[in-house]
């Protein structure tokens, strides 16, 4: 059985190490612990990595994140991924930093990588990893503080906050969506 799993970022040295790139970033974490890695490939870098018998297929859009749900219509049409075996894996500035939120649906909640799936897909009923990044910012200085990288108390905390985030892709690619919720949200 195949799963698309789609981290949100954006592309480039700049944006590397930004909140916004949190997507990107548990990908890169999850390949890392996998001892493969990301190969260029159409409208984003992909790897596979396997895991009790299901094929996780990674995905990091190189659209950049308002053009999110072009690379993953096309992934879920090339690979014929049905959406219930999909993740997309973004920022939530709702969310204090570090907590992780695993839904089924919900809104874009202002965020462009989102709104960008949504309009691809006609809806907004798919299977979202939120990871908290806080709402540390000055009124208006939204945009900044996304795209600024982490604190020094923050970067000490992320592997062990990344490390979940592995543990939760791999669990939904095991188990009912209701499951790993149960198990995950709130713990």
């Amino acid at each position: 059985m195949k799963y698309l799993i789609v981290g949100l970022g954006n592309i480039g040295a700049e944006y590397e190490n930004t909140r916004h790139n949190i997507g990107f970033k548990t990908l890169d974490a999850l390949v890392k612990a996998s001892n493969v890695v990301f190969t260029p490939n159409r409208l984003g870098d992909t790897a596979e990595v396997k895991h009790k018998g299901r094929k996780l297929l990674l995905l990091k859009p190189s659209t950049y994140m308002n053009l999110s749900g072009k690379a993953l219509k096309y992934w879920m049409q090339a690979k014929k991924i049905p959406l219930e075996r999909v993740l997309i894996i973004t920022d939530d500035l709702a969310l204090p930093f570090g907590a992780l939120r695993l839904k089924g649906k919900g809104s874009a909640g202002g965020h462009n990588g989102l709104k960008s799936i949504a309009e691809v897909l006609g809806k907004q009923d798919y299977a979202r990893l939120r990871f908290g990044v806080g709402d540390e910012f000055a009124k208006g200085k939204q945009v900044d503080y996304v795209l600024g990288e982490w604190s020094a108390e923050e970067n000490e905390q992320l592997e062990e906050r990344l490390n979940k985030c592995c543990q939760i892709i791999k669990a939904f690619s095991v188990n009912t969506l209701a499951r790993v919720m149960s198990d995950f949200n709130g713990k």
